[in-house]
């Protein structure tokens, strides 16, 4: 069975796996009832909370990855039972007064671990999120209204990915062989940000970009419903609700946060769009204005121009076998941590060339398992991304239970006679997600409510993030970048190129992921909106970003990550800004620094969600980051090289 689950050797187990977890979890919820308050109720929970994840999480999976459409299908339709089910939990009465009584007793409460204290606090702010405290029929709504949100998100995200046609006669002749054709159509599936021809960028940016009355529709059902949800439970706005519990606590200091990193950028950006619009009128003389198909194009012109970092040069020094040998020595030194590749068994994975890693530590043995699902095949989403398969916890026999995870990536087959070659952005990708993988791996709670990612959203990428830092730095790659032929190392100069290339246009690149940012807040904001979404996409757009909107085409309608990180857009920039602080502060100096390591894992990874967050920054970093300290770490990355300069010049 998939992931060594026996039920799952068919998509009809799903139903069996799903009717044993749903048995389980009656069982559960009267013995919660009937269970004296104490360190046994937050137990119960968890296992409750376990029962209906290890369903849920697994089919999340499935539903997106197995080429098996019947897989996909059972496992999509798991997915919603279970959600449905925890729905109606959140809002069971009795199931609330359990644990209502051990919060209130303050005797059991002061004898309780931080951690389960913690833990049971969470659980009682998922109760109080789905309107516990309210009347029948509003806390009827309430369910009404999540399942209603569920719906509408998966129809927004499939509507984010579909392609728009257009007849081919409107394009000119010569630019329509880049579009797929079906019949007297023209699909146009994406932005062809690197195509080098100005004409088929702006077409496919208007085209692509067209606004879509069925999808707005959805979109503004969405935003109004997560409103109401929010405000039905006793939230100003939807992003108050969502903040809750994360590092940034509320909207304000968002707000705080983006404006203060806008001021911090103006002039930077301003100088990289003066160095795009030079290039452009370089190269297209006829057609000088700056427009926002040309930045991601324009910026990799000048990046290329700059450094000539073309990835063929690079490639034949990144083979899959080199940087994972890579990942393994530096996960070794800093954290006495092993991966060793494992033998499945049938049926235990969903594509031949996905790969089982155990992860060992030098003295506390067996850790979990990483199951790498590497390379590109039909079907396959193309993002890359982490999925928490089976959480970890301690059991009720005092076993632990191995938490299992998935990397997904979308790497190309390799060539005959050759290693599957990794351009530099990809092996950046392996590093960024096996920063998940690690942390799920070392977040060893006693509770799988919190256990390795499960924690805020703005701190769950900063383990991720800072692997980056280690992926761009020389000491460490110069440990495994061997070409793939003749076994010499990647020359150093060649590796600070890279680096240097990724700050050419970087002040721009930052401003735009601040308007993505803004644009969420406002979105999530105080509702009824003053405008219509696209209204405030072209205000915000030109006030925050710089580059004017084009009449007629509406961005947000594309804005995928408006489902997972509604209102919480901001996490990649604010978990940027705290892993850079941990690298200056802890890496820099020596990236192989076990000590530093050892910190890094008691302070930061160990808790999983089990710790507030901005705690474990200052535990990390021994002093209390500001909303200034974020900006200032973040704009200093921005800062070139002086070393690299020199011998560049």
């Amino acid at each position: 069975g998939l992931f060594g689950v026996p039920e799952l050797s068919c998509p009809e187990g799903f139903q069996e796996a799903q009717d044993k977890a749903l048995q389980e979890s009656e069982q559960l919820v009267q013995k919660a009832c009937s269970t004296p308050p104490g360190p046994e109720t937050v137990m119960i929970f968890d296992q409750l909370s376990d029962s209906l994840c290890r369903v849920a999480d697994l089919a999340d999976f499935v539903k997106v990855a197995h080429p098996d459409f019947a897989f996909r299908e059972a496992a999509e339709e798991a997915c919603r039972n279970i959600g449905t089910v925890v729905e109606k939990l959140n809002t069971d009465i009795e199931l609330c007064q359990s644990l209502r009584r051990l919060l209130a007793d303050e005797t059991v409460m002061s004898s309780l671990d931080p951690e389960t204290r913690r833990v049971a606090e969470l659980f009682m702010f998922d109760f109080e999120i789905s309107g516990i405290h309210l009347d029948e029929e509003k806390r009827k709504k309430a369910v009404d209204l999540n399942v209603r949100i569920l719906d509408l998100c998966n129809e927004f995200l499939i509507g984010t990915h579909l392609p728009n046609k257009i007849d081919k006669h409107v394009l000119p002749e010569h630019i329509r062989y880049n579009f797929t054709a079906e019949g007297n159509y023209l699909q146009v599936a994406g932005l062809h940000a690197d195509c080098p021809d100005d004409l088929v960028l702006e077409a496919a940016y208007k085209i692509f970009l067209h606004s879509n009355a069925q999808q707005l529709r959805r979109l503004e059902d969405l935003l109004a419903s997560r409103n109401s949800l929010a405000q039905l439970v006793g939230y100003d706005t939807f992003a108050h609700r969502a903040l809750q519990g994360t590092m940034a606590k509320n909207p304000e200091t968002v707000r705080q946060f983006l404006e203060k990193l806008s001021d911090q950028l103006s002039k930077r950006t301003q100088k990289d769009f003066e160095m795009m619009t030079k290039m452009k009128m370089k190269l297209n003389p006829h057609n000088s204005t700056l427009m926002p198909w040309d930045h991601p194009y324009y910026s990799g012109v000048l990046r290329a121009e700059r450094y000539n970092i073309d990835p063929g040069l690079y490639c034949p020094f990144f083979s899959l076998g080199a940087c994972m040998e890579g990942l393994n020595s530096l996960f070794s030194r800093l954290l006495g941590i092993s991966l060793y590749a494992e033998q499945t068994k049938r049926g235990e994975i969903w594509s031949e060339d996905v790969r089982k890693l155990a992860v060992v530590h030098e003295t506390e043995g067996l850790l979990g398992y990483i199951y790498c699902d590497f390379f590109q095949r039909p079907d396959k989403p193309h993002q890359d991304c982490h999925f928490t398969v089976r959480g970890g916890r301690l059991r009720e026999n005092g076993e632990y239970q191995l938490p299992v995870v998935v990397l997904m990536l979308s790497l190309p087959h390799s060539a005959r006679g050759a290693p599957t070659l990794l351009t530099p952005g990809m092996m950046e990708n392996l590093f960024h997600e096996m920063g998940h993988a690690m942390h799920s791996m070392l977040g060893r709670t006693r509770y799988q409510h919190v256990t390795g990612t499960r924690c805020p959203t703005d701190f769950a990428e900063v383990p991720s993030i800072l692997m980056e830092y280690f992926a761009n730095d020389y000491r460490v790659v110069n440990q495994f970048a061997r070409h793939y032929k003749t076994g010499q190392p990647l020359p150093k100069n060649m590796v600070s190129r890279l680096c240097e290339s990724k700050k050419v246009c970087a002040a721009a690149d930052m401003q735009l992921q601040v308007f993505y940012a803004v644009l969420d807040q406002i979105y999530h904001g105080k509702h009824p909106l003053k405008k219509s979404t696209t209204e405030i996409l072209k205000e915000t757009q030109e006030k925050v970003y710089g580059l004017p909107y084009v009449p007629n085409t509406a961005w947000q309608l594309r804005f995928s990550h408006l489902v997972g990180y509604g209102a919480k857009y901001y996490s990649y920039l604010m978990s940027r800004a705290v892993a850079s602080m941990v690298w200056k502060q802890c890496f820099a100096q020596n990236p192989f620094d076990r000590a530093m390591g050892e910190r890094y894992r008691r302070e930061m990874l160990a808790h999983g969600g089990g710790k507030e967050p901005i705690l474990m920054v200052q535990g990390m970093l021994q002093k209390s980051p500001s909303v200034e300290d974020f900006v200032d770490a973040l704009v200093s990355d921005l800062d070139h090289d002086f070393e690299t300069f020199i011998m560049d010049s």
